[in-house]
């Protein structure tokens, strides 16, 4: 199987068809992360790549279920509310380059690692230099810091505490000194971005206060996230494990984290009726149920051995695990999120 960043580097130049070729090497990075052999890279497309677009919509599901959660308050503020979703967009975007600057200049990602095998690496595939990947990071912090500081001067000091937390998490994910990743708390971060501080701060700008049931509805989210990360850790173990880097699925073993993910899959819907049950939530939500076929997909292919060989039009490999866990939390996800925007309309 050839390398995926070849679909970028030495790919052969062929011509797109027009603004509809265009749309549809967009709609592959998007949700693909890579592009079909032979498609050349526009620049839309390079930064889409650069920046890993592909898992976006994780952020903006958390994002929305924060702001969906405070359609319910007195007066909520729907231009902060999109100004935070945007700045959770970018710093998303400058998360995934910091990780890849930094596990590059630590020698971790390499030709041969799994990073570069299943989709073009900014550095590796030659999308942007070092120098340029620099200044992109700096040129996106300083936009959120004017996002932050325009959301802090209408929302007060909690916004900066939110932002602080997120930047800490994000920073020292892959950098020295803390490297979060390598010793077992990447994973417990992930949970912590994606749950309380992206869904509970964009309440909080949205509404102006949070109260406490905001945070154990930004959970069931949260722990779908977590999955991913696992599942994409999991497909990593051997390397990692070979490299020193001591994931969640390093230290607890394989087959106890891939037990793990599905025990958290599952808990997506029990938390889920739970806050319905508490009445903190509206029945709307109950709409994730729609989602237990394809859990079960999913369960069952955590609980097989992985092919030996990817099946036919699987593009993603050497990914496995993540590419399940993520095909499931899509859908529960987006689910989650139409529940909520039931609730909002019927008041519920």
């Amino acid at each position: 199987m050839p390398n995926r960043a070849d679909a970028v580097a030495g790919r052969p130049a062929v011509a797109a068809p027009g603004f509809s070729g265009l749309l549809e090497s967009w709609r592959q990075v998007v949700f693909g992360g890579n592009l079909a052999p032979g498609r050349p890279v526009d620049a839309v497309s390079r930064w889409l790549l650069i920046t890993r677009a592909c898992v976006f919509p994780m952020t903006l599901t958390s994002g929305l279920i924060g702001g969906l959660l405070a359609a319910t308050t007195p007066a909520p503020r729907w231009g902060c509310f999109a100004l935070a979703l945007l700045g959770l967009v970018i710093a998303h975007a400058t998360n995934n380059m910091i990780n890849d600057y930094f596990d590059t200049i630590g020698g971790f990602d390499t030709e041969a690692y799994v990073r570069t095998q299943y989709a073009p690496h900014p550095l590796f595939s030659h999308l942007i230099s070092t120098r340029g990947l620099l200044a992109t990071i700096a040129a996106f912090n300083a936009a959120d810091l004017a996002i932050g500081l325009a959301l802090l001067r209408i929302q007060g000091w909690p916004v900066a505490a939110f932002a602080l937390a997120g930047l800490f998490i994000s920073v020292f994910y892959v950098a020295p000194p803390l490297k979060l990743k390598h010793h077992g708390l990447g994973e417990p971060g992930v949970f912590l971005v994606w749950g309380p501080l992206m869904t509970g701060g964009t309440y909080f700008v949205t509404a102006g206060s949070i109260p406490a049931w905001v945070w154990l509805a930004s959970v069931p989210y949260a722990l779908s996230v977590t999955t991913v990360l696992i599942g994409k850790h999991i497909d990593k173990y051997e390397q990692d494990r070979e490299r020193g880097i001591h994931t969640l699925p390093v230290l607890l073993g394989k087959d106890v984290s891939l037990r793990l993910n599905k025990i958290l899959m599952v808990a997506f819907y029990v938390t889920v009726a739970a806050l319905v049950v508490s009445a903190e939530v509206g029945v709307g939500v109950l709409l994730v149920a729609a989602a237990i076929p394809r859990l079960r997909q999913v369960l069952k292919a955590y609980s097989e051995p992985k092919p030996a060989a990817p099946p036919p039009g699987y593009h993603l490999w050497p990914l496995w695990y993540v590419s399940a866990a993520f095909y499931h939390g899509r859908l529960a996800g987006g689910l989650f999120v139409a529940g909520l925007l039931v609730n909002a309309a019927l008041g519920l």
